[in-house]
């Protein structure tokens, strides 16, 4: 059966599916914007309300309590704050989401790094009684370095400032300016009460000076980019399927994901490291044979030539294929407890490939309260993001992570204990757009 590439679009842009993840301080409502958006978009199961109720009650407090509907940790209850990042899945009848509601402390920045790494729009909270501050700052830093499309200033407690005008103004006016020098491109600024419901999922009866999108309105309108001619297409080896039975005694397939393009039947493919090409033959999807399929599909792959492949090669269109490299110069975020230092050797995972690898520099470390470069720290620790360059034991096909989000990022593992260490985006670096300050301590020494 032939399917065309425009009605796999339009199949796509039926059933869209947006990734999002929540930021900003500690207490400036990120879990109970959360929660009033599962609530009042009837995405609460009734036991679940109830659970919060009992909750609730039990704290004394006479409403729902609606930020426990995402701080799903016994710590987190107690003490009132978000500690881990917590997904949930919900659904509207114009789209679906899996939210990251990510921790607002600093020592937990690397979790916001977790949740937005996937993230196609950021909702960063701002508490209108004290406006941009170094975490709302720091939070937009994390967004652009991750490349988040889509950026949404949500300024929350508007209740406790009157519902001011000027108030909202002045925030937005500010972020706006910090996040555009940082290159976020698009930036949307709505003015909310989370635990109200302004703004949120109803348009709010207070604040009729604002004529924008509430927040639920913009996650369903908010484009997101399903092109599957703009991709760049990657398909890592997963698993090698040989099952030499009568039936099928010359069957070899390659399964996997396709982590981003469409492939065709016909198309003439490069399998990377080796660099030997062929040409796809078939695709099997579910269980069918299929002419075209698309991200991020699994499927099988068969070629017209026996090439010595395994998991961890990677096949490209022979026209598209990325080069190979040993040396890898990315940013990196730094997710480990421990260290990360010069001449260390590590594990480097890219897509369904690990190699060794050793890190041969750390030219600076980036300081995101402003924004200054540190040159050669000599080693990262948890919740640094720095630069490093590493040597890898085998050659890796990376795209740059500007192109690709899915094929330019790796891991850095402990070979000893599996521990992930840092999350590394190939190729990047942090431009700002405005000169970048170098710090010296006052003996002329680097930091």
């Amino acid at each position: 059966m032939s399917t065309s590439t425009e009605q796999l679009s339009e199949q796509l842009a039926a059933t869209t599916l947006l990734r999002f993840a929540t930021a900003g301080s500690v207490d400036d409502g990120k879990s109970t914007l959360v929660g009033r958006l599962l609530h009042d978009s009837k995405s609460v199961l009734a036991d679940q309300l109830e659970a919060v109720e009992h909750a609730s009650r039990s704290r004394g407090q006479e409403a729902p309590d609606l930020a426990l509907l995402t701080d799903g940790l016994r710590a987190e209850r107690e003490q009132g704050i978000t500690i881990d990042v917590a997904y949930r899945y919900f659904a509207t009848p114009r789209r679906r989401f899996i939210l990251a509601d990510t921790p607002g402390h600093v020592q937990y920045t690397r979790n916001m790094v977790t949740g937005a790494s996937t993230a196609e729009l950021a909702v960063v909270l701002v508490d209108a009684r004290n406006g941009v501050v170094e975490q709302t700052r720091r939070h937009a830093a994390v967004a652009a370095l991750l490349r988040v499309p889509h950026v949404v200033l949500a300024v929350n407690k508007m209740d406790l400032v009157d519902y001011r005008e000027p108030v909202f103004a002045a925030i937005a006016e500010e972020f706006t300016t910090y996040a555009s020098e940082l290159g976020v491109p698009e930036i949307t600024a709505i003015p909310i009460s989370a635990l109200a419901g302004d703004n949120v999922v109803e348009p709010s009866a207070n604040m009729d000076w604002y004529g924008g999108p509430t927040v639920l309105e913009h996650l369903e309108t908010v484009p997101v980019s399903h092109d599957l001619t703009a991709c760049h297409a990657r398909f890592p080896v997963q698993y090698v399927i040989r099952p030499q039975t009568a039936e099928h005694p010359d069957y070899r397939g390659y399964a996997g994901q396709i982590a981003a393009g469409a492939f065709r039947v016909g198309e003439e493919i490069t399998v990377l490291p080796s660099g030997k090409t062929s040409t796809i033959t078939g695709i099997d999807a579910l269980g069918e044979s299929v002419d075209i399929a698309w991200a991020p599909q699994s499927v099988t792959i068969r070629l017209a030539d026996d090439i010595d492949i395994s998991r961890g090669d990677l096949l490209a269109p022979s026209g598209d294929a990325p080069a190979t490299t040993q040396d890898i110069e990315a940013t990196v975020c730094h997710v480990a407890d421990q260290s990360l230092a010069v001449g260390q050797r590590v594990l480097l995972k890219h897509t369904t490939r690990t190699v060794k690898a050793i890190v041969k520099e750390i030219p600076s470390r980036l300081t995101l309260d402003d924004l200054s470069q540190h040159p050669n720290p000599g080693q990262l620790v948890a919740n640094d993001i720095g630069r490093v360059v590493v040597r890898t034991a085998e050659p890796l096909a990376l795209d740059a992570y500007a192109d690709s989000r899915r094929t330019g990022s790796f891991l850095l593992i402990d070979p000893a204990d599996g521990t992930t260490l840092a999350a590394g985006m190939a190729g990047e670096s942090f431009a700002t757009g405005k000169a970048v300050a170098v710090v010296e301590d006052e003996e002329g020494w680097d930091f």
